[in-house]
């Protein structure tokens, strides 16, 4: 049962609204991402953790968060692409923010179609240690490794931002040029990093982002990445209005430890917070 430190609430009407999409037949190596939403909730329990953010925000208080299940991922894949853009567009459309918990990155194109119909021009900051720009990966255009690649081709954001990338190949650079993304590469990565944007921002953070010390419960491990507490900053200095956020990749068979889902469910209630502090700004502005 989904409780993110009590903040859950069983409503029809609601601020924010998590959604599992248990999905991994996109996977180019080991599957398990599809039990990524089971272990985030697991280790969103209130007997564990508490529902205010770093930021002094109270999800408990502050906020209508409710979590509206899975998603059907039976059938074939377009079919189930179909029912993740319809479900995005469904809670974009009473005025919420939908935050989806993969399941693998492939997940993240249907998503952002459904953005994109709401939210033109869009921003988009992706978290990965992969560009996932591939034109196809072994055969197949709708890789989790070729999200970004149709996102940008399909002109679905005007601005995309990298951030952690530390296994980008010629090809990818190449992809990343043509379609002028700015890739911000781990290896450049100082002490801080404040990112803005001017457009409504979708979120994507894919777990291997983070450094496998940090988050073993992953298919690729690539080392070198972000620690937990460096996410964390990016995302507290991040001035934006986010509109969405995926949360991919967690493997937990990986991981028999849950500090990936830990990690998961942190990112996933430091964003909230910050939704709901951009949103108390916006009201104050229009009193």
């Amino acid at each position: 049962m989904t409780d993110f430190g009590g903040a859950i609430k069983v409503s029809q009407e609601y601020n924010v609204a998590i959604v599992g999409v248990p999905f991994d037949e996109k996977s180019s190596y080991l599957r398990g991402a599809s039990k990524g939403p089971q272990a985030i909730r697991a280790a969103s329990t209130g007997k564990a953790i508490n529902s205010w953010t770093e930021l002094n925000v109270n999800l408990e208080e502050d906020g209508v968060l409710t979590d509206l299940g899975d998603l059907d991922v039976s059938g074939e894949f377009l079919d189930v692409f179909s029912r993740i853009e319809g479900k995005t567009l469904e809670i974009l459309e009473k005025n919420a923010v939908p935050v989806i918990l993969g399941g693998d990155h492939s997940i993240s194109y249907p998503a952002v179609k459904a953005f994109a119909q709401i939210f033109k021009p869009l921003d988009i900051l992706h978290f990965d240690a992969h560009p996932d720009l591939y034109e196809e990966m072994y055969g197949d255009r709708y890789s989790h490794a070729c999200p970004f690649a149709r996102i940008m081709e399909d002109g679905l954001a005007q601005n995309l931002v990298q951030v952690g990338i530390r296994a980008a190949t010629g090809e990818l650079r190449e992809k990343a040029s043509k379609h002028r993304v700015r890739m911000i590469e781990m290896k450049d990565i100082g002490e801080a990093l404040s990112l803005d944007f001017s457009n409504p921002l979708y979120v994507s953070f894919d777990m291997d982002v983070l450094d496998p010390a940090f988050a073993p419960g992953v298919a690729h491990h690539e080392p070198g990445g972000l620690s937990t507490r460096q996410a964390l900053s990016i995302l507290h200095a991040l001035d934006a209005e986010i509109v969405g956020l995926d949360v991919v990749e967690v493997n937990p068979d990986r991981d028999p430890s849950g500090i990936t889902a830990a990690a998961a469910v942190k990112i996933i209630m430091e964003v909230v917070g910050k939704i709901i502090i951009r949103n108390r700004l916006g009201s104050k502005e229009e009193e």
